[in-house]
């Protein structure tokens, strides 16, 4: 089993930054990725941008691209999420997630390919 906690959500205003945190510990051994999505009240759960193990790969959702930047910590179990120009669109709870992979990374943007996920922390933008 591997455990996840995020932090660092809050309430902001519109065009602020935010940066989140995840942490994975237990069974974490072994290539994975890691991959923040979030949801949004009414809507589905969506992809956000996901990192590959060494965190020399990276994906991002086309409406987060220039403005988010994942990376992984000194500690592989790390990932952050820094947030710049904030948008009242990007008011969500954020997820992180976690898979392991062999092989090559291939980026993986559907809640089906990963396998643990955090309880998430808010993120409210205010206009």
């Amino acid at each position: 089993q591997v455990q996840l906690v995020e932090s660092g959500g809050g309430l902001v205003q519109a065009g602020d930054s935010l940066r989140l945190s995840c942490a994975a510990s237990g069974r974490t051994a072994g290539s994975n990725s890691m991959a923040w999505f979030r949801q949004a009240p009414a809507k589905e759960r969506e992809f956000v941008a996901a990192v590959s193990w060494r965190g020399t790969m990276t994906k991002y959702a086309d409406s987060v691209k220039g403005r988010f930047t994942i990376s992984r910590g000194d500690a592989s179990n790390l990932v952050f999420l820094q947030m710049d120009s904030l948008e009242p669109e990007d008011t969500a709870v954020y997820y992180c997630a976690f898979r392991h992979y062999s092989g090559i990374f291939y980026p993986q943007t559907t809640r089906d390919k990963y396998d643990y996920w955090g309880q998430g922390t808010q993120v409210t933008v205010s206009s």
